[in-house]
């Protein structure tokens, strides 16, 4: 069925009378599955990049025939942070479904970055359907491409949070959850700058690092190489 409702949704995209029908354009995906009798789950990640702290994955889930939240796109798009939070307030509230994973510095270690953020977004998506009754159909889209060990039928949908709302929406809480996260390693950890760096290889960040080494919270393999690539063009530039 989900194969079917894909096949179903790409064709839907060329049709441009019936996108017209449609409240807005970025809950095409929503509205589809809806008329065929499923719901939607969209998944999103953050975090894959920083130099420290966990990868973060959230699904969504929104009853069928809602309107949409205005406001809501990629996290990345939305610089505020108090927006961001308002708008994680509001995804939580008319959601019937949402639900974050993680995967732990120890497991992007172990894992390898890739399969630690689908492991992460696998956590979420099991966390968001035990939410949904056992009856209910759900068309599973994550962001980007197609994520072998989610162990579920999925589709991929590359700048899915810009093109679906409840992967957009995804994108937000996993932004807010990972922040304030972040926000409280860095009151234990003050020297890092996480309260506004979140983890990112920052210029004060790195040399945080030079100065205090690493911390439990860093990705050793990603802080080696950070400081090896500023180290290779520093010599670069003296020579």
């Amino acid at each position: 069925m989900v194969r079917r409702l894909w096949r179903s949704l790409t064709s839907f995209r060329t049709r441009g009378s019936l996108v017209a029908r449609l409240s807005s354009r970025v809950l095409q995906h929503e509205h589809l599955a809806w008329s065929q009798g499923s719901l939607l789950i969209g998944i999103d990640e953050v975090g894959r990049g920083p130099l420290a702290g966990p990868v973060v994955a959230a699904a969504v889930c929104f009853p069928q025939d809602h309107g949409g939240i205005p406001g809501v796109r990629d996290s990345k798009q939305v610089p505020r942070h108090d927006d961001r939070v308002r708008l994680d307030r509001l995804i939580r509230q008319e959601a019937i479904s949402c639900a974050l994973g993680a995967a732990s510095v120890r497991e992007i270690e172990l894992l390898n970055i890739r399969r630690a953020t689908a492991l992460a977004m696998r956590r979420a998506m099991l966390r968001c359907q035990a939410q949904l009754a056992a009856d209910v159909v759900a068309l599973i889209i994550v962001d980007g491409l197609r994520v072998p060990e989610l162990g579920a039928e999925h589709q991929a949908l590359v700048k899915g949070d810009a093109h679906c709302h409840a992967i957009a929406a995804a994108s937000l809480v996993a932004k807010v959850a990972r922040d304030r996260l972040m926000q409280a390693l860095a009151a234990r950890r003050p020297d890092y700058g996480w309260h506004t760096n979140v983890g990112y290889a920052t210029q004060a960040h790195i040399a945080a690092l030079r100065a205090h080494g690493r911390t439990p919270h860093h990705r050793a393999l990603f802080c080696d190489t950070a400081l090896g690539q500023i180290e290779i063009f520093a010599d670069r530039s003296s020579s």
